[in-house]
């Protein structure tokens, strides 16, 4: 018996764990989506970028910074809301309106977790 109670501990943390990492990935997903259906510019660096070119950039992002990322509010954090080459940040502009990434990708998160 003492041997099965921390197998069971072990095996319940990292179900949890799973479904946390999953959870993570499904919002980070669905954020990048939200980039792409949005039509908006994107601006990186000082150039303006298509929705389409904004999501492709935020998906290498995410795929080689993963590990800064282990839920939606971290991957706006660490890898959406700036460049990590210049440090400055990233920009939507939706129908004129210019508005940091990390607070347009915040309330498209509120969306999302409220669906």
């Amino acid at each position: 018996m003492m041997r099965i109670l921390p197998a069971l501990i072990l095996q319940t943390g990292l179900s949890i764990t799973a479904h946390a990492d999953a959870t993570a990935s499904i919002e980070i997903q669905s954020l990048i989506q939200a980039v792409l259906d949005s039509n908006c510019e994107f601006d990186r660096n000082g150039k303006l970028y298509s929705a389409e070119k904004a999501a492709e950039h935020l998906e290498l992002k995410y795929a080689r910074g993963k590990r800064y990322a282990d839920s939606a509010e971290a991957f706006i954090e660490h890898l959406a809301s700036k460049s990590s080459w210049s440090g400055k940040p990233y920009w939507m502009i939706c129908d004129g309106d210019k508005a940091p990434s990390a607070d347009w990708l915040l309330a498209r998160l509120e969306i999302i977790r409220s669906r």
